[in-house]
């Protein structure tokens, strides 16, 4: 007689959502599929299709892998001799490569027609949906480019900067096709303030060339082909470019100290440095550094708001995936009046980060022919950092808590979003430093401020509460004085005004929810919508249904 055994397998998978792969990005979001019409990329939608799907799909399966095993710096061969590299697991650079391949990192500079910034925007968008850290080196290849260009005797490296190739090997530039570029700013005693610099540019014997010696606390992306550094020349703070590998090929003298540990970002290599001195060669005038990298901190900040925009896209869609799946009490999470009053809530946070971002794009677009748009780029580019860059990691948490305790593991993508949330409001000036940003051009830049004043101005008449919030901060856009501890107020209202505005000009049919949401006398938490808000319709709109 044969003993019958217990079966005691328990593990019946039920009541999970399917995989989130497998989508293509840019269909699913119908904001910016509209933004990108209404701003001027219309030429590159197919273009951007094609990338929402290698993001929704084979992008988005590789950033897990690039961020499951960080980048390991080593610091000499086996024969002792100092190399200074960094190993990547292979889906960091299948992530570079695909984004260069399509203009990630250089559409804008290489695809010589209105609406290439628009669509650039767009592709960075989609890109840090999939993965953000590779943002970080292709924010700075395409913002080190106009700057580059300031100077005739670096035209290569401007112009293979924003070529559509990636090429990781440790070479000369002469020898690539591509090239990334990465910045070293941030000195231990100075962060922001660069001016504190102590890093020096000794001038050497053939004119435009200096050695550097200094160290800097933030060296980002250290196996980029070169990087844009600020040292104390004679003249005062400079912009210099440092090379890895010099002309003959030898490599510069610089010391790779450690790769910092990060909360987040961690596909992404970070650095302290020593520079020994290093060869480098000036962009601009002595003692003009910061104003010769000017540029590239509006495009770095401009890629910061789409960076947190995209996080809060990917999460929306993530939350929302969940819901239409997950059962709970009998019905699925997202037919739960609650669970729809945060989804929707999280939907209209979102349409309104992409439709403001993305109008930035195209100001930054048109800035070299229309002075006007020139001007709004500048002072909305802060305004627009600070608030949806702030926004960012509230939203983020937000959405793990649709998910449960799933999307609080590493399995869930969601962990990742809400380490990487907190950065883009630090990068390139923290909060502080973007209101006082604005408020320096409010009181001295009267075009900067004409040209927000009549943004705000042009959806007058089309909903009282927006007016009368217009009109609480007018005397700040009339040139009065705004003292530094009000700054953080003042441009928070004009950051929620000004993505009321975006909305309502545009029609948006989130604009009169988002008004009396934001504008009104709703609490300072997601799912405070009124009970009457279409959320149906809103979740519709916001990812289709699979």
């Amino acid at each position: 007689m044969s003993l019958q055994l217990p079966a005691f397998e328990t593990h019946v998978v039920d009541n999970q959502p399917p995989p989130f792969g497998g989508r293509n990005l840019w269909r699913d979001d119908r904001a910016l599929q509209e933004a990108i019409a209404r701003e001027g990329g219309k030429a590159f939608v197919a273009a951007l299709s094609h990338y929402g799907e290698l993001a929704g799909g084979d992008l988005y399966r590789a950033g897990f892998d690039a961020n499951r095993q960080r980048p390991l710096l080593r610091t000499h061969d086996a024969q002792g001799h100092r190399i200074d590299t960094v190993d990547f697991h292979p889906a960091y650079h299948q992530l570079m490569s695909t984004a260069k391949t399509h203009g990630v990192g250089g559409l804008s500079w290489h695809a010589l027609q209105p609406g290439a910034h628009v669509a650039r925007a767009a592709l960075s968008y989609l890109h840090h949906q999939a993965e953000a850290g590779t943002s970080c080196p292709l924010t700075m290849t395409h913002a080190a480019v106009p700057v580059l260009r300031q100077e005739p005797a670096l035209a290569e490296w401007a112009s293979k900067a924003a070529m559509p190739f990636y090429d990781p090997r440790d070479l000369p530039i002469g020898d690539k096709a591509g090239i990334t570029l990465g910045m070293g700013m941030t000195e231990k005693q100075g962060g922001s303030d660069v001016r504190a610099n102590t890093t020096t540019a000794t001038p050497l014997a053939t004119a435009g060339e200096y050695s550097l010696v200094g160290h800097k606390w933030f060296f980002s992306a250290p196996m980029s082909d070169g990087w844009l550094v600020l040292a104390q020349a004679p003249g005062g703070l400079t912009c210099l470019l440092m090379p890895r590998r010099l002309p003959c090929g030898r490599r510069n003298a610089f010391h790779l100290m450690r790769l910092k540990d990060k909360l987040g970002d961690w596909a992404n290599a970070s650095s302290e440095v020593e520079f020994c001195g290093a060869w480098s060669r000036r962009i601009g005038e002595e003692g003009r550094g910061v104003a010769t990298i000017i540029e590239m901190v509006m495009l770095t900040r401009l890629d910061c708001m789409l960076g947190a925009a995209a996080e809060m896209r990917m999460a929306l869609a993530q939350a929302l995936h969940h819901a239409r799946h997950r059962r709970s009490f009998g019905k699925c999470l997202v037919e739960h009046a609650l669970m729809a009053n945060v989804l929707a809530d999280l939907a209209i946070e979102s349409e309104a980060a992409t439709t403001l971002s993305i109008r930035v794009a195209r100001a930054v677009d048109a800035a070299p022919q229309e002075p006007r748009e020139a001007a709004f780029a500048r002072i909305a580019t802060a305004i627009g950092k600070f608030w949806i860059c702030k926004r960012a990691p509230a939203f983020v948490n937000e959405a793990q808590e649709c998910l449960g305790g799933a999307g609080y593991v590493e399995e869930s993508m969601l962990p990742r979003l809400y380490r990487q949330a907190p950065l883009n409001s630090i990068w390139e000036g923290s909060g502080n430093v973007q209101c006082l940003d604005v408020l320096r051009a409010l009181a001295r830049e009267p075009q900067a401020r004409t040209a927000l004043l009549d943004e705000l101005q042009q959806p007058g008449g089309r909903a009282d509460l927006y007016d009368r919030a217009l009109a609480v901060v007018s005397p700040a856009l009339s040139g009065a004085v705004i003292a530094e501890a009000d700054a953080r107020t003042v441009v928070s209202r004009l950051a929620v005004l000004l993505q009321a505005a975006t909305l309502l000009r545009v029609g948006s049919p989130l604009a009169a929810t988002f008004v009396q949401s934001r504008l009104g006398d709703a609490g300072h938490v997601y799912g405070v919508l009124d009970a009457t808000t279409p959320f149906t319709d809103i979740l519709a709109r916001a990812l289709p249904a699979d």
